[in-house]
C-alpha cells in the first residue's frame, strides 16, 4: 500500500464530507450582434460594489456571479444556475432585453480598448479604489486581456493548515497540465482580440472571423493570455506562507520603472492607478491557483493571510465551458473536489527556480498544444508524454474518489474520474477539440457565430428552468439590500479619497 493510499484511507468520513467549495464565474454582458455591451451594470441586479452574488469584474460589461461555499458539487451547481436564472431575467427586462452572458472565455467581438469601460462602484473611497485600479490595470496591460474570463472553483477541507495548503498549491501548480488537457475549451479566438499584436495563430477557415491553434487547449491560460512581462521577473515560491507573503510584499513594495513613468495621476488631476510599484494590489498577482483568506473591512489580503493563514484555495485555472448553460458541471467539480485532495495528500517536496521555470514551460505547451499527439512535457528535468504523467496521476486518484463517494454514499466521484480517463484516451472528445469541431462543421470558422449560438442556447435553456415568487422575492432582497449598503459606504466616509489611497497603500497595512 502506498502513502497515497494510507494517506487517504487515514481520513474519517465526516472530515471528507466536510469538504466545502464555491464558484465564482465571469462572462461578458453583448449585444445580439455579438459585440460587447457598453451599457452601465444594470440596476436590477444591484450594488456591483455590495452585492453578495452579482458583481463585476473587470470591465463594468463582465459579470461576475458568486456562490456561496457549499458541502456538495450539485449544491453548488444548483445556486449558481439560480443566480443566472435571476441575472437572465433581470437582463431580459433592460431596454432592449437583448443581451446575452457570453459563453466563451475568449471575449466577443471588443471596441477599442479605451472604449472597454471600466467597473464603477460608486463614490465612497474603497468604489473609487476599484475603478482605480483597473484604469491601472488597463494602462499596465491593455484593457483587452482583461476581458477574457474564466471560472474560479474555491475549496477547503477542515483542519487543513497553512503548510499543508502550500504543499496542495505546489502539487497542483506541477499537475495543472491535466486540468487544462481536460477542460481547457478556449482554442480559438475572434481576430479583434490580437488586432495589432504579434502572435502564432493559424486561421480557421479564411481567418477573418476566427485563429486557433490545432491542438491548443485554453489560449486563454497561454502566452496570449493572462501573462505578464513584469510578473514574470517575479519568483514567487510557494513552500510555506512566510516566504510566499514576503515575496508578495516586495512585489507591492517595489517601485516599478516602466509603472512609475505611468504615475498615479495624469496632468489633468485624473487617477491612472492606485500606486508604481510592481504590483498595484495583491489581486494583481495572476496564478493558477491562489492562497486566500476572508478579508475584514479595509483590510490587505496580504496582512489577513500573515495574521490568520490560508483559509482556502482558488483555483483559476478553469474556462468556461461553452457547452454547459452556467460553464460548468457538477461532474467537473467532483473530479475537481478528487484533483484537489490528491494534491493535498500526495508527497509535496519544495519547488525551486528551476522546477518553477519548468512549470511555466509545461503551463504553455498544455495550454497551447495540449491534443498533439505524442507532446512532451518536462519532470524533473526528463522528457515525459502528457498523456502518460495524465493517465498516471488519475490512476493515484482512484482511492480518493472512492473515498469521497464513500462519505457522500454516492458513485458520482469514481464516474467523474472514469470520464477524465476517457478523455486522456480520447483527445477529440475534449472540450476544446469539441469547439473547433463545432466551429468549423456548424459556423464557416466564424467564432462569434459559434460563441453567440451556445450564449442563445444557454439563455433560453436558463430562462425556461422553473422560477418561483419566493426565488425572485429573495433575489431581489439582495439587490434592495446591496444599493442600501452602497449608500450606507458612500455616507460614512470622511477621508478625502487622496488620504485614504496613502493610507491603504502604505506598508503598514500590509502586515
Amino acid at each position: 500500500m502506498t502513502k497515497l493510499h494510507e494517506r487517504i484511507g487515514a481520513q474519517p468520513s465526516e472530515r471528507l464530507a466536510g469538504i466545502r467549495r464555491g464558484v465564482e464565474k465571469e462572462g461578458l454582458r453583448v449585444l445580439p450582434s455579438g459585440a460587447l455591451a457598453l451599457t452601465p451594470h444594470p440596476e436590477a441586479l444591484g450594488a456591483a460594489l455590495t452585492h453578495p452574488l452579482i458583481t463585476t469584474d473587470f470591465s463594468e460589461s463582465q459579470l461576475e456571479l458568486i456562490t456561496g461555499a457549499h458541502r456538495s458539487a450539485q449544491a453548488t451547481l444548483d445556486e449558481l444556475v439560480e443566480v443566472h436564472q435571476f441575472t437572465y431575467r433581470a437582463l431580459a427586462q433592460q431596454p432592449g432585453g437583448g443581451e446575452m452572458m457570453w459563453v466563451s472565455s475568449m471575449p466577443c467581438g471588443l471596441p477599442t480598448d479605451e472604449t472597454i469601460p471600466l467597473g464603477r462602484y460608486g463614490s465612497s473611497n474603497i468604489g473609487r479604489a476599484k475603478s482605480v485600479y483597473r484604469m491601472g490595470l488597463g494602462h499596465r496591460y491593455g484593457r483587452r486581456m482583461q476581458t477574457i474570463s474564466g471560472i474560479h472553483y474555491n475549496w477547503s477541507l477542515p483542519g487543513v493548515t497553512s503548510e499543508e495548503y502550500f504543499a496542495l498549491i505546489r502539487n497542483f501548480r506541477r499537475s495543472a497540465f491535466v486540468l487544462l488537457y481536460l477542460f481547457g475549451a478556449s482554442p480559438a479566438l475572434c481576430p479583434c482580440f490580437v488586432a495589432g499584436r504579434e502572435h502564432s495563430l493559424q486561421p480557421l477557415g479564411d481567418g477573418r472571423n476566427a485563429l486557433h491553434l490545432p491542438h491548443a487547449t485554453s489560449l486563454r491560460m497561454g502566452r496570449l493570455g493572462y501573462q505578464s512581462d513584469a510578473q514574470a521577473t517575479l519568483a514567487v515560491s510557494y513552500n510555506g506562507l512566510k516566504g510566499y507573503a514576503d515575496s508578495l510584499h516586495d512585489a507591492l513594495t517595489r517601485p516599478y520603472p516602466a509603472y512609475e513613468a505611468v504615475g498615479v495621476m495624469n496632468l489633468g488631476g485624473e487617477y491612472n492607478q492606485l500606486g508604481t510599484s510592481l504590483l498595484q494590489i495583491e489581486n494583481e498577482f495572476y496564478g493558477t491557483i491562489r492562497p486566500k483568506r476572508t478579508v475584514r473591512t479595509g483590510e490587505r489580503p496580504l496582512h489577513a493571510l500573515r495574521e490568520r493563514g490560508v483559509e482556502y484555495v482558488e483555483v483559476r485555472l478553469m474556462d468556461l465551458d461553452p457547452f454547459e448553460p452556467v460553464g460548468i458541471n457538477a461532474q467537473t467539480m467532483r473530479l475537481l473536489d478528487v484533483f484537489l485532495l490528491h494534491c493535498l495528500l500526495s508527497d509535496s517536496p519544495p519547488d525551486t527556480p528551476a522546477e518553477i521555470a519548468e512549470l511555466k514551460h509545461n503551463q504553455h505547451l498544455a495550454a497551447e498544444r495540449g491534443r498533439e499527439p505524442g507532446l512532451q512535457l518536462m519532470r524533473a528535468g526528463r522528457s515525459v508524454a502528457l498523456t502518460d504523467w495524465a493517465a498516471e496521476l488519475l490512476a493515484e486518484c482512484a482511492p480518493i474518489a472512492q473515498a469521497l463517494d464513500a462519505a457522500q454514499h454516492t458513485d458520482a466521484h469514481a464516474q467523474a474520474l472514469a470520464a477524465a480517463q476517457a478523455l486522456v484516451a480520447a483527445p477529440g472528445q475534449t472540450p476544446s477539440a469539441r469547439v473547433l469541431q463545432v466551429l468549423a462543421e456548424r459556423h464557416a470558422g466564424n467564432f462569434t457565430a459559434f460563441a453567440l449560438e451556445r450564449s442563445a442556447a444557454a439563455r433560453d435553456h436558463l430562462l425556461a428552468q422553473p422560477w418561483s415568487a419566493e426565488q425572485q422575492q429573495r433575489h431581489a432582497g439582495h439587490v434592495a439590500q446591496s444599493l442600501a449598503e452602497q449608500k450606507a459606504i458612500e455616507a460614512a466616509d470622511t477621508l478625502p479619497f487622496e488620504a485614504w489611497r496613502q493610507q491603504y497603500m502604505s506598508v503598514e497595512q500590509l502586515g
